[in-house]
């Protein structure tokens, strides 16, 4: 059961996501973000990069296709305020025809085994015979 995550930039709420999706042994927990009065994820993203000196890895406006490096005031909060908090950064990548990830990179142990028991579970149940 996936739980609903608030995104903020800057302390200003811009979204939500499940963080539906995982790769466990490396830390990293992702999902879609569900954007809150933003009409352009791609350019209000390349406006904020841009803006605030931070390297975007992929830009192509044709597919309004981007993806950032770390971006440092971007933060996933659970409801009950505990930050999903990874060593590496939180980082967007995505385009318009398919939405826009946030992805959570190095979150560290026991915390994730605690907050994404199914992520865990679902890995190890890849070798099991």
């Amino acid at each position: 059961m996936n739980s609903l995550y608030k995104i903020l930039l800057n302390n200003k709420e811009i979204g939500t996501t499940q963080l539906e999706k995982a790769d466990a042994p490396m830390g990293v927990a992702f999902g879609l973000i569900e954007f809150i009065d933003i009409e352009s994820p791609y350019q209000f993203f390349k406006e904020y990069c841009l803006q605030n000196g931070i390297n975007i890895s992929t830009d192509d406006p044709e597919f309004e296709f981007i993806d950032t490096q770390v971006i440092t005031g971007l933060k996933v909060f659970r409801n009950d305020g505990v930050e999903i908090r990874g060593e590496a950064g939180n980082a967007i990548s995505g385009m318009k025809e398919e939405g826009y990830e946030i992805s959570i990179f190095g979150i560290s142990y026991p915390f994730y085994e605690e907050e994404f028991p199914h992520h865990v579970k679902a890995h190890k149940e890849l070798f099991k015979e």
